[in-house]
């Protein structure tokens, strides 16, 4: 009994300290979405002269900030040059020995400081003013020494800390980096920016390739076997043959070059089963006459998908007019890090 009470002891205390700990955290949630809360009430004038600054900046973006604001800052940096906005980011100890140099006047800045006391801000605000660069400011204290010499002031509010202590940035730095989005993504807005040129930013990696069109990958020339539904199952051999890549399937076009079929390996050696010669069999009579096909403006990624619904290697691409355009391979997919059948 004694050994069964005290086990049972042991996982009320382990329970207990369980519900204490996700308690913690669903708090610290709890107070950076209070932040942010805030943050979005106090959005106001402000925020739309910001945003126009930074829409008719001629130069590029300089985001500047001291300890966690400045990592904030980084963030911010790269959110908005990956959205269309060039920016770059100036740490303020180092830009008052020397990277000063990397501002011009048509440059607009985006500086961090809750309490808006930073020194090395301080010193900088009067610095930014001489090149004639307008400040944007993200702050807690609107009444402070860098918010008195800044265009636009965006007032985060005065937040408590997450924090146990009151001390470590956390509710602070959240807020600031929901305004710094809400700006970038603001931005991008008003730019238009479109999916195709967001994918020239994501060149790499799966945002990349989530946004590469057909065209881009397509093979084209005479890395596309075609033939027309008149020529013999010899003729097509042939094609392939010659062929610079190595293709497994021809696209079937009329007089035109309108795709109006398809004839793959598969079909080709399904040939060779039925009686008589096999090589002076009509494409035409064999070819799949109603293809799948992808349009040269979709996504690489719904090609791929038609590809593996229906377990086929090769994709013909046409134009708006079904003229064909070109073929995509399966090979040159998994060349470029698209994932395929085995990977599902």
């Amino acid at each position: 009994m004694k050994t069964q009470t005290s086990k049972t002891s042991q996982n009320i205390k382990a329970n207990r300290k369980h519900g204490e700990i996700l308690a913690m955290g669903r708090e610290v949630l709890a107070r950076e979405c209070e932040a942010i809360t805030q943050a979005q009430s106090n959005l106001g004038e402000a925020f739309v002269d910001a945003v126009q600054l930074i829409v008719g900046c001629k130069g590029r973006i300089a985001v500047t900030g001291m300890g966690k604001a400045g990592l904030v800052g980084q963030k911010i940096q790269a959110t908005l040059a990956s959205t269309g906005t060039p920016a770059y980011s100036l740490h303020p100890a180092e830009a008052i020995h020397g990277d000063l140099g990397m501002i011009r006047p048509s440059d607009v800045v985006l500086a961090l400081s809750n309490s808006g006391e930073t020194q090395e801000l301080v010193k900088l605000m009067p610095l930014f003013k001489n090149f004639g660069c307008p400040v944007i400011l993200i702050t807690g204290k609107t009444q402070s020494r860098c918010a008195s010499g800044a265009a636009a002031v965006l007032d985060i509010g005065d937040v408590p800390e997450a924090c146990p202590l009151g001390l470590a940035p956390s509710s602070s730095t959240t807020a600031m980096l929901a305004v710094g989005d809400a700006l970038a993504l603001t931005a991008m807005r008003l730019r238009g920016v479109k999916p195709e040129e967001y994918a020239t930013y994501h060149p790499g990696g799966a945002l990349g390739r989530s946004l590469m069109k057909v065209r881009e990958i397509m093979r084209t020339g005479d890395n596309c076997p075609k033939i027309t539904p008149k020529e013999t199952i010899a003729t097509y051999y042939e094609v392939l043959e010659k062929a610079p890549g190595r293709a497994g399937a021809a696209a079937v076009v009329n007089e035109n070059n309108k795709l109006i079929g398809f004839f793959t390996h598969g079909d080709f050696v399904r040939c060779f089963h039925n009686d008589g010669d096999p090589l002076s069999i009509e494409i035409g009579d064999v070819m799949t006459s109603d293809p799948k096909f992808a349009r040269t403006d979709d996504l690489v990624a719904d090609a791929l998908r038609i590809m593996q619904k229906y377990k086929i290697d090769e994709l013909p691409a046409v134009d708006d007019d079904n003229y064909l355009a070109g073929m995509i391979d399966i090979q040159d997919l998994v060349a470029h890090g698209f994932s395929t059948f085995d990977d599902q």
